[in-house]
């Protein structure tokens, strides 16, 4: 992690070097003219190097679909670099062009999260899963100027699954590549380079005068202790303090200002000294741009080979999914003020991102998640064995009398009740616990639920 930081104050300065150049109107710079590569690219061979291939060796150790997995992330990382490399040689592109130059990451991106998708009954789906969740935040890239808040939101959301790895293999712990630290190199050091315009098929015109070389460090800062007139400053600190040690007697030396010499009762004064000068100004308000309306997607309802999407519907109270099949899975996607009905035996269900969606269905032999949601309500008409709920606020789960077994895991949510079915038909409801009391018993950490007071 140390090594990790010190990358990152490297780009920070890379950075700042580049807006200097920027600022002094300098070319494609020395690296587009020498051929070598840029500081960025550097730093980023340099992460490369480290975290990803230590990363990617401790996959092969383990095997299986983790190693192949990881050879997919391999990919993602060298399209990147080669993204990288054509960006320091270019101006910022138009958007057109910017998304053909992303297309390889943004495949690779794909094919790591099908591959999860494919592989869900796999002994290593947690670990599949951690990295699918994290891996878009390999488009950082197209997040200027700030991309730290994407990418911790992508980490944030693989969470969930590193915390199941370090349960289910506590006793085989291993270190993996930071992915907030490994991608979080700022956007706009990209943004400022000036040279020529990059095209779709990544290549750079070459010519052009090389830029003038960066600025060099800033002076040291000033050394207080050490005055410029010998012992002079010294001097000026005893006379200080002997005019403070006069106590009331320092106000003799001041000279006495008569009416006449006041502007506020001689106004002639003002027109003699001419205008005078104007104090600050008050304080006012930064124009703002107009905010661009928000681009509506087009709703959608479709098979996708084994994966059912259900994405952008708003107020649709008639969604259904009939056709299904044991091995298919149902992607619901930024569905609000909507009810989605999922009727048969099917894999896994996954709402995300969706608010005041009412979902129902029959069977599922693997698993329903929630994740990033608002005020959803969920009804089990079959069997369940496990429903997960992450980072959500207002989540009623409404289970079945087939389905009283199930296991719900909670993190980082609130406002959660379970409904458990009485003999008469009706349900009682029951909160589930979100304060939690932590104390040491000599020997490990023992965590129970508590009740809010009041």
């Amino acid at each position: 992690m140390a090594e990790l930081a010190g990358l990152v104050q490297r780009l920070e300065v890379a950075v700042g070097r580049l807006e200097a150049m920027s600022s002094s109107g300098g070319g494609g710079g020395p690296a587009a003219a020498s051929g070598a590569v840029s500081v960025y690219v550097e730093a980023y061979d340099n992460l490369l190097s480290g975290p990803v291939a230590q990363y990617t060796a401790l996959s092969q150790k383990i095997g299986g679909d983790v190693q192949k997995h990881a050879e997919l992330m391999k990919q993602a990382f060298s399209c990147q670099r080669q993204f990288l490399v054509t960006a320091s040689n270019s101006q910022k592109p138009s958007d057109s062009v910017l998304t053909s130059l992303l297309a390889p990451v943004s495949k690779v991106i794909q094919e790591v999260q099908a591959f999860r998708e494919k592989n869900r009954s796999s002994p290593l789906f947690n670990h599949l899963s951690a990295v699918s969740e994290s891996v878009p935040a390999l488009g950082w890239v197209a997040m200027a100027p700030k991309p730290g808040p994407f990418v911790k939101e992508m980490q944030d959301a693989a969470t969930f699954y590193t915390n199941r790895v370090l349960k289910d293999y506590k006793e085989k712990y291993v270190s993996v590549c930071d992915v907030k630290q490994l991608v979080c190199m700022p956007a706009k050091c990209i943004l400022v380079l000036q040279g020529p315009v990059a095209s779709a098929s990544g290549g750079a015109p070459s010519g052009g005068a090389p830029a003038p070389p960066p600025p060099g460090p800033p002076p040291p800062p000033m050394d207080l202790g050490k005055s410029s007139g010998g012992d002079s400053g010294a001097t000026n600190r005893n006379a200080l303090f002997a005019s403070l040690n006069k106590g009331a007697d320092i106000t003799k030396g001041l000279k006495h200002v008569s009416d006449d010499q006041k502007t506020h009762k001689n106004p002639g004064l003002k027109a003699q000294g001419g205008p005078l000068p104007s104090g600050p100004k008050p304080f006012a308000a930064r124009p703002t741009a107009a905010a661009s309306p928000a681009r509506t997607l087009p709703p959608v309802l479709e098979l996708d080979g084994k994966k059912w999407k259900v994405e952008n519907h708003e107020g649709a109270q008639n969604l259904v999914i009939s056709d299904t099949e044991l091995k298919q899975v149902v992607y619901a996607f930024k569905c609000n003020n909507s009810t989605l009905q999922v009727k048969g035996k099917i894999n896994s269900i996954t709402l995300d991102n969706c608010k005041k969606l009412g979902l129902v269905f029959d069977d599922v032999v693997g698993i329903v998640e929630v994740i990033n949601c608002k005020d959803v309500k969920v009804q089990v008409m079959g069997k369940i064995p496990t429903i997960s709920i992450n980072k959500t606020d207002g989540c009623h789960v409404y289970l079945s009398k087939d389905s009283l077994s199930c296991e719900i895991i909670s993190a980082k949510s609130s406002e959660m009740n379970v409904l458990v079915p009485n003999k008469d038909g009706e349900y009682t409801e029951i909160p589930v616990p979100e304060q939690f009391k932590t104390v040491w018993d000599g020997n490990k950490l023992v965590t129970t639920a508590t009740e809010i007071a009041g």
